[in-house]
Protein backbone atom coordinates (compact mmCIF):
# COMPACT_ATOMS: atom_id res chain seq x y z
CA UNK A 1 0.00 0.00 0.00
CA UNK A 2 2.96 2.56 1.03
CA UNK A 3 4.31 1.98 -2.25
CA UNK A 4 1.39 2.66 -3.91
CA UNK A 5 1.07 5.77 -2.69
CA UNK A 6 4.73 6.76 -2.81
CA UNK A 7 4.38 6.25 -6.78
CA UNK A 8 1.19 7.94 -7.11
CA UNK A 9 2.53 11.15 -5.18
CA UNK A 10 5.63 10.74 -7.60
CA UNK A 11 4.09 10.26 -10.90
CA UNK A 12 1.61 13.63 -9.99
CA UNK A 13 4.43 15.70 -9.03
CA UNK A 14 5.90 15.56 -12.24
CA UNK A 15 4.92 17.64 -14.70
CA UNK A 16 5.72 16.87 -18.92
CA UNK A 17 6.56 19.77 -21.17
CA UNK A 18 6.98 20.35 -24.71
CA UNK A 19 9.51 22.42 -25.74
CA UNK A 20 10.88 22.83 -29.29
CA UNK A 21 8.91 19.52 -30.13
CA UNK A 22 10.96 17.64 -27.37
CA UNK A 23 9.49 15.90 -24.11
CA UNK A 24 11.08 17.25 -20.55
CA UNK A 25 10.35 15.92 -17.16
CA UNK A 26 10.67 18.59 -14.59
CA UNK A 27 10.01 17.90 -11.21
CA UNK A 28 8.36 20.77 -9.00
CA UNK A 29 8.84 20.98 -5.17
CA UNK A 30 7.91 23.78 -3.27
CA UNK A 31 8.34 23.75 0.61
CA UNK A 32 6.69 26.18 2.68
CA UNK A 33 8.53 28.76 4.44
CA UNK A 34 5.91 29.50 7.06
CA UNK A 35 2.51 29.28 7.98
CA UNK A 36 -0.78 31.63 8.23
CA UNK A 37 -2.16 31.94 11.69
CA UNK A 38 -5.55 33.68 11.36
CA UNK A 39 -8.93 33.44 12.98
CA UNK A 40 -10.49 32.30 9.46
CA UNK A 41 -11.36 28.75 8.52
CA UNK A 42 -13.30 26.87 5.54
CA UNK A 43 -16.35 27.18 7.91
CA UNK A 44 -15.87 30.80 8.90
CA UNK A 45 -14.92 31.82 5.20
CA UNK A 46 -12.34 34.22 4.48
CA UNK A 47 -12.22 37.73 3.24
CA UNK A 48 -12.07 37.30 -0.65
CA UNK A 49 -9.45 40.37 -1.06
CA UNK A 50 -7.77 40.79 2.35
CA UNK A 51 -6.12 44.08 1.41
CA UNK A 52 -10.26 45.57 1.22
CA UNK A 53 -10.87 44.74 4.97
CA UNK A 54 -7.80 46.15 6.52
CA UNK A 55 -8.96 45.38 10.13
CA UNK A 56 -8.64 41.48 9.19
CA UNK A 57 -5.28 40.60 11.73
CA UNK A 58 -3.21 37.42 11.49
CA UNK A 59 0.77 36.77 11.38
CA UNK A 60 3.06 34.34 9.47
CA UNK A 61 5.32 32.40 11.51
CA UNK A 62 8.84 32.24 9.50
CA UNK A 63 9.84 28.54 9.91
CA UNK A 64 13.44 28.91 11.58
CA UNK A 65 15.88 28.25 8.33
CA UNK A 66 14.26 31.07 6.83
CA UNK A 67 14.31 34.01 9.84
CA UNK A 68 17.39 34.91 8.35
CA UNK A 69 15.39 36.02 5.25
CA UNK A 70 14.02 38.46 6.95
CA UNK A 71 16.53 41.42 7.83
CA UNK A 72 15.21 44.58 6.65
CA UNK A 73 11.69 43.43 6.00
CA UNK A 74 10.41 45.44 8.35
CA UNK A 75 11.22 48.56 5.80
CA UNK A 76 8.01 48.04 4.00
CA UNK A 77 4.98 48.64 5.00
CA UNK A 78 3.31 46.11 2.53
CA UNK A 79 4.37 43.37 1.39
CA UNK A 80 3.25 40.36 -0.99
CA UNK A 81 2.84 36.84 -0.08
CA UNK A 82 2.90 33.83 -2.08
CA UNK A 83 0.73 30.40 -0.14
CA UNK A 84 -0.46 27.53 -1.25
CA UNK A 85 -4.33 27.11 -0.90
CA UNK A 86 -4.11 23.71 0.91
CA UNK A 87 -8.15 23.73 1.29
CA UNK A 88 -8.56 23.10 -2.39
CA UNK A 89 -9.83 20.18 -3.67
CA UNK A 90 -10.42 20.89 -7.48
CA UNK A 91 -9.75 23.45 -9.93
CA UNK A 92 -12.17 24.17 -12.69
CA UNK A 93 -11.22 26.04 -16.61
CA UNK A 94 -14.21 28.75 -16.24
CA UNK A 95 -15.48 30.35 -12.91
CA UNK A 96 -18.27 32.58 -11.57
CA UNK A 97 -16.88 34.40 -9.51
CA UNK A 98 -19.19 34.78 -6.23
CA UNK A 99 -19.94 38.78 -6.93
CA UNK A 100 -19.96 38.65 -10.75
CA UNK A 101 -23.11 38.98 -12.93
CA UNK A 102 -24.79 35.65 -13.81
CA UNK A 103 -24.25 36.20 -17.15
CA UNK A 104 -20.67 35.83 -17.06
CA UNK A 105 -18.50 32.90 -16.91
CA UNK A 106 -14.83 33.78 -17.03
CA UNK A 107 -11.55 31.65 -17.99
CA UNK A 108 -10.21 30.30 -14.73
CA UNK A 109 -6.55 32.52 -15.62
CA UNK A 110 -9.24 35.66 -15.28
CA UNK A 111 -10.11 35.59 -11.98
CA UNK A 112 -8.60 35.02 -8.18
CA UNK A 113 -10.34 31.66 -7.75
CA UNK A 114 -8.73 29.26 -5.62
CA UNK A 115 -9.63 26.30 -7.44
CA UNK A 116 -6.52 26.54 -9.89
CA UNK A 117 -4.37 23.41 -11.45
CA UNK A 118 -1.61 24.83 -9.14
CA UNK A 119 -3.48 26.19 -6.14
CA UNK A 120 -1.02 29.01 -5.68
CA UNK A 121 -2.50 32.77 -3.83
CA UNK A 122 -1.48 35.92 -3.89
CA UNK A 123 -2.01 38.68 -0.98
CA UNK A 124 -0.56 42.00 -0.40
CA UNK A 125 -1.14 42.30 3.29
CA UNK A 126 0.24 45.36 5.47
CA UNK A 127 3.06 44.58 7.37
CA UNK A 128 2.49 45.98 11.20
CA UNK A 129 5.81 44.52 12.87
CA UNK A 130 8.21 41.59 13.37
CA UNK A 131 9.21 39.82 16.43
CA UNK A 132 10.57 37.11 16.82
CA UNK A 133 10.16 35.71 13.63
CA UNK A 134 6.49 36.19 13.15
CA UNK A 135 5.13 38.71 11.31
CA UNK A 136 2.32 40.60 12.30
CA UNK A 137 -0.46 41.69 9.49
CA UNK A 138 -3.18 43.06 8.51
CA UNK A 139 -5.50 42.73 5.38
CA UNK A 140 -5.25 39.04 5.86
CA UNK A 141 -7.50 36.84 3.69
CA UNK A 142 -6.32 33.48 4.28
CA UNK A 143 -6.90 30.30 6.49
CA UNK A 144 -5.40 29.22 9.62
CA UNK A 145 -2.84 26.83 8.92
CA UNK A 146 -2.37 28.07 5.04
CA UNK A 147 1.56 27.26 3.92
CA UNK A 148 3.51 30.19 3.02
CA UNK A 149 5.77 29.63 0.12
CA UNK A 150 7.40 33.21 -0.59
CA UNK A 151 7.19 36.85 0.78
CA UNK A 152 8.31 39.53 -1.21
CA UNK A 153 8.22 43.50 -0.95
CA UNK A 154 5.08 45.61 -2.76
CA UNK A 155 6.92 48.13 -5.01
CA UNK A 156 4.43 50.71 -5.81
CA UNK A 157 6.84 51.00 -9.22
CA UNK A 158 5.96 47.94 -10.67
CA UNK A 159 3.40 46.35 -8.73
CA UNK A 160 0.59 49.34 -9.76
CA UNK A 161 -0.01 49.78 -12.91
CA UNK A 162 -2.76 51.96 -14.05
CA UNK A 163 -5.50 50.42 -16.86
CA UNK A 164 -8.67 51.93 -17.77
CA UNK A 165 -9.22 48.60 -18.91
CA UNK A 166 -8.03 46.18 -16.10
CA UNK A 167 -10.53 48.68 -13.23
CA UNK A 168 -13.90 47.79 -15.75
CA UNK A 169 -12.94 44.03 -15.89
CA UNK A 170 -12.06 44.14 -12.54
CA UNK A 171 -15.34 45.87 -11.64
CA UNK A 172 -17.56 43.00 -13.82
CA UNK A 173 -15.72 40.17 -11.83
CA UNK A 174 -17.27 41.52 -9.16
CA UNK A 175 -14.34 43.08 -6.35
CA UNK A 176 -16.23 46.42 -5.65
CA UNK A 177 -19.02 44.56 -3.76
CA UNK A 178 -20.70 44.92 -0.09
CA UNK A 179 -19.86 40.85 0.60
CA UNK A 180 -16.40 40.54 0.91
CA UNK A 181 -16.37 36.81 2.57
CA UNK A 182 -16.59 33.70 0.92
CA UNK A 183 -18.61 31.14 1.02
CA UNK A 184 -16.38 28.13 2.36
CA UNK A 185 -18.05 25.42 0.27
CA UNK A 186 -16.00 28.07 -2.65
CA UNK A 187 -12.22 26.58 -2.15
CA UNK A 188 -14.03 22.30 -1.87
Amino acid sequence: MFKRIFLFLIVNSLMVYSMSGQDTIQQIIYNPIGMFHTSFTPETGAPRQGILMPETRGTIEINLPYRGCLKTLDLFEYIIVLFHFSEVERWESTVNPPASTEEHDFGLFSTRSPKRPNPIGLSIVKLEKIKDGILYISGVDAFEGTPVLDIKPYLPSVDCVKSILNEYMEKELGHHDEKFINDSTFFK
